[in-house]
């Protein structure tokens, strides 16, 4: 069975797709073959538009550990993507399972060891098997410290010169370069592209616009609470946003100073996900840090149990969407511990 893992399964799908939208006929050729779909008895293949600018529809792998790369590879790649090319500093995050289990970007002139450290550390358990996202440039002493773990890929622009004879130690290791990630739409106002395809069980699909933000700055937080976030907070709130937008929904991150100490994905209820996340900062070794922490919401608060319970454990300031009927109830109890809390007004809800 362990074999069924590394070993690549053929495939025969085509080598163009051709999909019509309105007048306007997109034609994906096949970038790769890959390993295997989500799973291991599932073939697929990694398609590629012919036009617009590419990122991960451009990938390349440097190294190609056993048998290539996964669905799960390739699909972690793009979600570490998506985050770290929010922050012009370099930043790096570790996914697993198309979620980051953890995510840091430089503080001053940090190196990228550190950043990398601090992305792995905030749940070193998940990031067992992960696949890390960088925006810059890898170096020799940042590749030598991901060979001191288990790391299924790395992706990233460039790699220093060095960087090879650290990733030649390990045979399974996957190591892939994207570039274009200036040229991705993030924020409203830019290209609505690519549109967001979902394929339900009988063949249909549901299209949407991409999901963008609003929020280019820490100006565009709008405070609702008698504490005013201080700055650090403020750039702590918008760190938390940017990764909790990549994050399953529900979905809670939990940070300090430009880096999560907890995650909480996929939940069905809030308050779950929010007490997921502080569990795991503290059961995974943050317990000194999570006092003076922020918390983002990819949904509104629908009651004040959570802001009742992120009180207990010393969190400082929110970001949430806001638009609950309850959100003065929310509000108030924010007023109650002398926490700060901001609204987005726009929900960051992915379902992947």
């Amino acid at each position: 069975m362990r074999r069924k893992y590394s070993t690549a399964l053929g495939e025969e799908f085509p080598e163009t797709i051709k999909i019509t939208i309105g007048e306007n006929e997109v034609v994906y050729r096949k970038h790769m073959s890959l390993r295997y779909g989500e799973n291991p008895h599932q073939p697929a293949a990694f398609y590629s538009p012919t036009v617009g600018p590419l990122t991960v529809g451009d990938i390349k792998l440097l190294k190609t550990g056993k048998g290539g790369l996964s669905m799960t590879n390739v699909e972690d790649a793009n979600n570490s993507m998506r985050i770290v090319s929010y922050f012009d500093r370099p930043a790096v995050a570790v996914m697993k399972h198309v979620n980051p289990s953890g995510a840091a970007a430089q503080n001053a002139d940090e190196p990228l060891v550190k950043v990398y450290r601090r992305a792995r550390d905030c749940d070193a358990l998940a990031a067992f098997g992960s696949v890390v996202g960088f925006n810059c440039e890898v170096d020799p002493v940042t590749a030598e410290e991901l060979m001191n773990s288990y790391v299924e890929g790395v992706v990233a622009p460039s790699y220093a010169e060095g960087c090879m004879d650290f990733f030649k130690q390990k045979k399974n290791i996957r190591i892939m370069t994207v570039d274009g990630l200036d040229a991705v739409s993030k924020y409203i106002g830019e290209p609505m592209w690519p549109l967001d395809i979902s394929v339900q069980a009988d063949g249909s699909l549901v299209l949407q616009a991409p999901m963008l933000t609003k929020l280019r700055g820490t100006e565009d937080l709008r405070v609702v609470t008698e504490r005013q976030p201080t700055g650090q907070e403020l750039k702590d709130l918008l760190f938390s946003w940017y990764v909790c937008m990549n994050v399953r929904s529900n979905g809670v991150v939990l940070s300090k100073g430009n880096a999560t100490i907890g995650v909480g994905t996929g939940q069905q209820d809030r308050v779950t996900a929010v007490r997921l996340a502080l569990e795991k900062a503290v059961g995974r070794g943050h317990g000194d840090e999570v006092a003076g922490s922020v918390i983002a919401s990819d949904g509104f608060f629908p009651f004040r149990d959570s802001i009742d319970l992120i009180a207990e454990y010393g969190v400082t300031a929110v970001v949430q969407p806001g638009g609950s009927i309850r959100d003065k109830e929310v509000i108030a109890a924010c007023n109650e511990h002398g926490i700060a809390m901001v609204f987005t007004d726009e929900r960051c809800f992915r379902h992947f």
